[in-house]
């Protein structure tokens, strides 16, 4: 499905309308989130989903593709998006944060299966992005490192004892984010949840109540 950010604009006396950048995970791309598109348009929610390419690069290579998405977003509907990120995903989204200090920028961050602390899968992971994966690994260590305390209260992950790619199941938690446990799914069945998508709604609604208590408006 293409993006939608028509009608994100609205006038002076409108609430304002918080947009959402859609960003997939390892060796997908964003027609994983088409049912998440057609639920989003119904209820008038703007968004852009990413493609995450090369597939098999570094994962500091996706950071421009977020980027422009984040800057599409907020120019479309003068507030600051919500992200939602399956898997590998929200480190991309943590490595974007990290390259421009854009904690100011979003709303909010859910994560959805993310490695924060690494998988044992990527134990037998070949590609450089998978590697970047591996619990305890170079690569994480230093994000990890480089992030202020602060910027993990932005973040919302969602993981599950049943995930059959992120394990064990806490390594899908960032510290200092609120976790929240789906019941009984698998890595990918996450993204289908109907208790995902709700988080996703809570954040939207806090972040349009936050722009309007502020005064933020569409340009």
């Amino acid at each position: 499905m293409p993006d939608d950010l028509a009608g994100a604009s609205a006038s002076e006396t409108d609430a304002p309308k918080v947009g959402v950048v859609l960003v997939h995970g390892f060796v997908c791309n964003r027609g994983l989130w088409n049912p998440w598109m057609k639920r989003l348009r119904a209820q008038g929610v703007p968004y852009l989903a990413v493609n995450l390419e090369p597939v098999f690069g570094v994962i500091d290579d996706y950071t421009t593709v977020i980027e422009e998405a984040v800057q599409r977003v907020t120019e479309a509907t003068g507030c600051a998006p919500v992200i939602v990120a399956h898997s590998m995903g929200g480190l991309a989204v943590r490595a974007w944060l990290r390259r421009y200090q854009a904690d100011d920028r979003v709303a909010s961050v859910v994560t959805i299966g993310t490695p924060h602390q690494g998988t044992w899968l990527a134990y037998w992971g070949s590609t450089p992005n998978a590697r970047q994966m591996k619990p305890g690994g170079v690569w994480l260590t230093h994000l990890a490192a480089d992030e202020p305390a602060s910027r993990a209260r932005r973040f919302v992950c969602c993981f599950s004892h049943c995930d059959n790619i992120v394990f064990p199941a806490m390594t899908a938690v960032l510290p200092g984010a609120r976790a929240v446990l789906v019941r009984a799914a698998a890595h990918v069945d996450m993204v289908g949840r109907s208790e995902v998508f709700n988080e996703v709604l809570v954040a939207i609604k806090a972040a349009q109540a936050v722009a309007q208590s502020t005064g933020a408006r569409q340009a």
